[in-house]
């Protein structure tokens, strides 16, 4: 970890994040409380849902294609002044019949995210070494779960005895102001290939990133996991409050305890991935990773109290980290850096695409066969995901020779 920070460039990079995660954190749940005071709809409150989820569907791919066009750092801290700008928008949303400005400016805020993020996955390989590219991915990976955790718990105590909530708004516009402050201090040139095109030549650049996609069997691995996963874990993130407080019978309050039994986890098994990165290959990281979470998440449907459950989050936790972190590796391993914005774009977007599929069919399936079988049949699409990864990575490493396949140790 130290030697990574040492990395001028990372370390700028890596505070960036840590503030704008803890800020979008503070929002993310705030919005859900404003939503819900307003209206006291489970309606509206997906309707933010999906007000944040749209964007990624709508403009994720052809984002990816400016994002490799670009200067990447002019990117990033452009997309973040645009959102801390565009947060403060929140401030005037006074009651219900300003509900939908609540939606435009969660819709836009997301639709500059679709920019950001690819152009950040991008970047980092350009700043930190291939050796230690997994080590960093699970830095910024825990840092995104730590500050995203504290974040929630600060606005929950913030609303917990406040009425105004304007002021997270304004605080969360800060973090995105600082975070651009950093990213501009960057030194590292990443930058697109060209710079300007017609609607044709984006249309043809985005079908070369989505050839390449197809023609390397380790993205496949990666994008057909993360994607037949989220079709079972989706389900899973709608129906865990309805589980805890109707079917487990304990009070909301308990969800901060269960949070931060999975977030303990995945802060320790960050701490071990540089050690797992000397052993292993990501690709058997991520097949191992799969079934552990599809088996796990089935087991929730045997549970009988909280604290079982939280035993239960604990032990998902342990591979969560190396599983994400794992994913990102062999994506920024596998793409030229011209292609990097595309790849990770179509990566976000079948995993948004599955997420949003499984959310809507969660409610029907809870109704028709019951909350814990719909947790068993999310564990068996999660193992049946890792099955596939393995196979296709399998696939892979028998076309490559034995000593490209050999693990590099990588420096915490």
């Amino acid at each position: 970890m130290r030697s990574l920070l040492g990395i001028r460039d990372f370390r700028l990079l890596f505070l960036g994040q840590a503030a704008s995660n803890w800020g979008d954190a503070l929002t993310s749940i705030t919005l859900l409380i404003l939503t819900q005071r307003l209206t006291g709809s489970v309606a509206a409150v997906a309707g933010t849902a999906i007000a944040v989820a749209l964007p990624q569907l709508l403009f994720g791919l052809p984002a990816g294609v400016f994002v490799d066009r670009w200067d990447r750092k002019r990117v990033m801290v452009v997309s973040d002044v645009v959102r801390g700008i565009l947060v403060l928008g929140f401030v005037f949303v006074t009651s219900a019949d300003l509900l939908w400005l609540m939606y435009v400016v969660a819709f836009a805020q997301a639709a500059i995210g679709t920019f950001f993020n690819p152009a950040k996955g991008a970047m980092i390989p350009a700043i930190v070494p291939g050796d230690r590219l997994l080590a960093a991915n699970s830095m910024m990976e825990t840092s995104r779960i730590v500050l995203g955790l504290l974040g929630t718990a600060a606005a929950g105590v913030y609303a917990g005895v406040s009425q105004t909530l304007w002021p997270v708004f304004v605080v969360d516009s800060m973090t995105f102001i600082l975070s651009a402050v950093l990213v501009q201090a960057i030194r590292t040139e990443s930058r697109g290939a060209r710079g300007e095109g017609s609607i044709t030549e984006l249309r043809h650049e985005l079908t070369i990133g989505l050839r390449t996609a197809v023609r390397s069997r380790p993205l496949v691995g990666v994008f057909v996991g993360a994607g037949v996963v989220m079709l079972g874990l989706g389900a899973v993130n709608v129906l865990l409050v309805p589980f805890v407080v109707d079917d487990l019978g304990v009070s909301e309050t308990w969800f901060g305890a269960l949070e931060a039994s999975q977030v303990s986890s995945m802060v320790l098994s960050g701490m071990l991935v540089a050690v797992l990165a000397a052993r292993f290959r990501p690709t058997r990281l991520v097949a191992t990773g799969l079934v552990a979470t599809g088996i796990l998440t089935a087991t929730i449907a045997t549970v009988g109290s909280v604290w079982q459950f939280m035993a239960v989050l604990f032990a998902a936790g342990w591979f969560l980290t190396p599983l994400q972190a794992s994913m990102s590796t062999i994506v920024q391993s596998e793409v030229p850096d011209e292609l990097r914005g595309r790849i990770g774009s179509t990566l976000s977007t079948i995993v948004q695409t599955a997420n949003v599929t499984s959310m809507a069919l969660a409610g029907v399936a809870a109704a028709a066969f019951g909350m814990r079988s719909v947790f068993v049949g999310s564990g068996v699409i999660g193992v049946g995901a890792g099955i596939l990864a393995f196979l296709l990575f399998r696939t892979a490493e028998a076309r490559t020779p034995a000593r490209e396949r050999a693990p590099e140790a990588s420096p915490a």
